[in-house]
């Protein structure tokens, strides 16, 4: 147990004790506490039972696995470059690994074994030691998970040395053996990336439109320019050249559900990429424009304004979301932004209020029980390349990675194209 003691300087009493620093040597913190030194001393025995607990559990031999992982993120990922997107990625699915009993493996005991175990129970779902079922989760989201661990272990290789090898380089991503039925007379459709009709669009907007709702907005223009959710809550009206028709998207909006903040941050591919758009969003943008100018004056000192400000945290810099009314005093570093998908009052719109419309539309119009905002952007992109555009040109309108991304992803859209181009064939033949 640490020694300390207590003394008084002035009125006030003061606590101190022995901590270990990193060399090993003992040295004397001090810390203030009250004037009255019964109180003092309580803080004293507190503050020396947390630094043992702390101690405790810094001692390799007890850390665990989830005790590796919170190390990782605190030390190197968070202080890292990975975007403010990927470290929320990253914390959400430790305190995923966090739910299972591996986490609860004390670090030098996990093997191999014990990890390949895991990666199958979330790849192909289960039943875990306590009973409870476990869904099988996406290749996507496995390949994050995977990620995760493969970080996490390398670090505590080096530089912390707690384990001198990545147990994780031993384990295979496996996926579920598809038996082919060769004789079936069933012709049966590569899965296709659900759509929704022309249609069904216009009945989405005809049911939000009858109550007014303010997410028909960001729904018409992710439709015509295939941004993704927080792409489209954070477009400002300086992003948008409605006499040239065409938008940058620069940022992206989401919610920090570590930090429990509404944020603006870079977009998933940490590029600006301009989208042109036609005069039917055009119009729906200047109509819009209009509306909120008239809000405005409706609301009076009730309306509200958006700003935003830069937070340091580690290195990492965020940039957070406020909305204020008229009446609010407004602090020296906030930044004003003049957000395009307001609500009638003019607080802004956020991937969690659009999202929650989406389910709603999911339960009350038929034939949309999977409905998801992603889907408008699987739509614009499918409508592109059935019309004829280039594969190039979608790919750089979606800000994908690569071309190879969107036709993989995409692929079902060209399956009337493919027919088309085999068709050619006859007429070369009849030619010749």
């Amino acid at each position: 147990m640490a020694k300390g003691s207590v003394r008084k300087k002035g009125k006030k009493w003061y606590y101190r004790f022995y901590v270990e620093n990193e060399s090993g040597n003992l040295v004397q913190k001090e810390y203030a506490g009250t004037e009255s030194k019964s109180e003092t001393e309580k803080l004293l025995r507190k503050a020396m039972e947390d630094y043992e607990e702390k101690k405790f559990v810094a001692r390799v031999e007890n850390l665990t696995l989830g005790d590796m992982l919170d190390k990782w993120m605190e030390e190197e990922v968070k202080p890292g470059t990975l975007s403010n997107g990927t470290v929320m990625s990253y914390q959400t699915i430790i305190r995923q690994i966090r739910k299972h009993p591996i986490a609860d493996r004390k670090l030098k005991g996990v093997t191999a074994e014990h990890l390949q175990e895991f990666i199958d129970l979330l790849s192909f779902g289960g039943t875990k030691a306590d009973g409870t079922t476990v869904k099988a989760y996406s290749k996507g989201y496995m390949l994050q998970v995977s990620a995760v661990l493969h970080g996490a272990f390398r670090f505590a290789v080096f530089p912390k040395h707690y384990i001198t090898f990545n147990p994780m380089q031993y384990v295979v991503m496996r996926t579920g053996r598809e038996d082919v039925e060769i004789f079936s007379e069933i012709c049966e459709q590569e899965t296709e990336i659900p759509t929704i009709t022309h249609k069904q669009y216009l009945d989405i907007l005809d049911l939000l439109g009858k109550k007014g709702n303010p997410a028909i907005l960001p729904i018409q223009i992710a439709y015509y320019t295939g941004l993704r959710i927080g792409e489209v809550c954070g477009l400002s009206w300086q992003d948008i050249s409605l006499e040239e028709q065409y938008l940058t998207v620069r940022r992206s909006m989401r919610y920090n559900s570590a930090r429990h903040r509404l944020e603006l941050g870079t977009t998933k591919r940490k590029k600006i990429r301009t989208v042109d758009f036609g005069n039917t969003l055009a119009e729906i943008l200047k109509k819009a424009k209009r509306e909120q100018h008239r809000e405005r004056f409706r609301y009076g000192e009730f309306y509200h304004h958006n700003y935003y400000r830069q937070v340091t945290e580690k290195g990492r810099h965020y940039y957070e979301v406020y909305t204020l009314q008229n009446t609010d005093d407004v602090p020296v570093d906030y930044e004003e932004i003049s957000l395009v998908c307001l609500r009638h009052d003019g607080a802004c719109e956020t991937p969690m209020t659009v999202s929650s419309v989406c389910r709603k539309i999911q339960r009350e119009m038929p034939d949309m029980e999977d409905f998801h905002f992603h889907m408008l952007r699987h739509t614009y992109t499918s409508n592109l390349l059935c019309g004829g555009a280039s594969p190039k040109d979608v790919q750089e309108l979606l800000g994908h990675s690569d071309v190879s991304t969107t036709m993989n992803v995409y692929a079902h859209a060209t399956r009337e194209a493919k027919r088309t181009s085999a068709r050619l064939l006859d007429k070369v033949v009849g030619g010749s």
